[in-house]
């Protein structure tokens, strides 16, 4: 499950020991100011106390989901309504009709139970353990002496050795005991103060109705500029090419000499529109990329970059098309950003195959200070990363380094 790893044993056991005493607490406090504030809502006073009540409950909460990433390495993510403005009653009727907000009570009614069932539990593991291991030193100065069947009669400390090593081999045993109670008590905590399946579902169509607007709009920009480009670029130096070679069409009977440069002029504006349709081809899509692959294609990249670069590109089996021309464009927007803002001398450039798709990580050694702005660069990559459900997250404090790092999925 995401989110979730084996937790620690010395972490889960002492969580398993003091959980009891803070559900205690918390419970405690929440149960009598709801029964307080149920009792007086008609004297008029109840309804702030079933505020603070509601607010004791988070708060409560909030540490359970805390003490649980910490000590049982369960990350839980927040399940609450987004927060309303308004009068007072509107935000105390939004959180108290907030089913999480009673899936948090129950949770802190259930870890009173389920608290001291895991503190007996701990207790008697590690007991039985502590017992076994102690029997030689104190069997000597027993009045009595304990005698297993008729061959075995402890009453010694070497007679007892044994008896300490069989509690020894069982501290193996207690460590997983005691991390697997803390794995389960994880699953209990992330299902009853986590976000609902629902919850989950409605998160997920938000981000990807978010993901799609985003990803056509950046369709829709890089449609402007293929237009802007051909219009400026290609289109003009193509009207001049017709224009020469109708001047010089003009001209060859009369002045073969100017019609001659004519067309000398208009094969060189014809091979400069070659060039930038070739530049512009390359901007959509690079022939290299969709012949060879991302490692060649960013090899070439990186060999037209100012800058030093180390390159490490291992994408085996080969992602899909989509996804390899969004790491391509990633880290060549990088690049430039790179070598235009940063005032960078060497960049490192790490694209790999992970288990959920492909890695793209560029740090340089700059000033820092990059930011995903609206309308900038960097927005625009976090924009054509999300058409395939990607996400790019930019570390740049002040000083630097900066790390570029998109993480693109290869299924949808």
């Amino acid at each position: 499950m995401d989110g979730m790893r084996k937790p620690n044993a010395l972490a889960a056991g002492f969580y398993l020991l003091t959980n009891l005493v803070t559900g205690i607490f918390w419970f405690t406090l929440a149960l009598v100011l709801t029964v307080v504030g149920f009792a007086t809502f008609v004297l008029g006073v109840g309804l702030p106390i079933l505020w603070v009540a509601m607010n004791v409950v988070r708060a409560g909460a909030s540490t359970e989901r805390a003490w649980v990433r910490v000590a049982l390495r369960t990350d839980i993510p927040k399940p609450y309504r987004e927060r309303v403005d308004g009068p007072l009653l509107q935000k105390w009727k939004h959180q108290f009709t907030d089913p999480a907000t009673w899936r948090d009570f129950g949770y802190l009614a259930l870890l009173v139970p389920v608290g001291a069932l895991e503190f007996a539990s701990v207790i008697a593991m590690w007991s039985v353990v502590a017992a076994l291991i102690a029997v030689p030193f104190w069997i000597g100065y027993a009045p009595f002496a304990v005698v297993v069947g008729e061959v075995w009669t402890i009453d010694s400390f070497y007679s007892a050795l044994p008896v300490a090593a069989i509690g020894l081999a069982l501290i193996p045993f207690a460590l997983w005991g005691t991390r697997s109670l803390g794995a389960v008590h994880g699953r209990m905590a992330r299902a009853m103060l986590g976000p609902t399946r629902a919850d989950q579902l409605a998160i997920e169509a938000e981000r990807l109705q978010s993901s799609r607007a985003r990803g056509v709009e950046a369709a829709e920009a890089e449609r402007r500029r293929i237009e802007r480009d051909l219009h400026d670029g290609a289109q003009q130096r193509l009207v001049a090419v017709a224009m020469g070679l109708g001047r010089a069409k003009s001209k060859m009977d009369s002045d073969p000499e100017g019609a001659a440069a004519l067309i000398a002029e208009a094969h060189a504006d014809a091979k400069l529109a070659i060039k930038e349709l070739r530049d512009l081809a390359r901007g959509i899509y690079p022939s290299v990329l969709g012949d060879r692959g991302l490692d060649a294609a960013l090899s070439a990249l990186a060999a037209r970059v100012p800058i030093e670069v180390e390159l490490s590109v291992d994408v085996d089996p080969r992602p899909p098309t989509a996804v390899e021309s969004t790491a391509y464009f990633t880290v060549g927007e990088a690049l430039t950003n790179i070598t235009k803002h940063s005032n960078a001398t060497r960049a490192t450039v790490l694209v790999e195959r992970v288990e959920t798709g492909v890695l793209v990580e560029v740090t340089d050694n700059g000033q820092g200070g990059a930011e995903l702005k609206p309308g900038g660069g960097l927005a625009g990559l976090a924009d054509r990363a999300a058409t395939i459900d990607g996400v790019v997250v930019v570390v740049s404090p002040s000083g630097g380094p900066t790390v570029i790092r998109a993480e693109l999925p290869c299924v949808w």
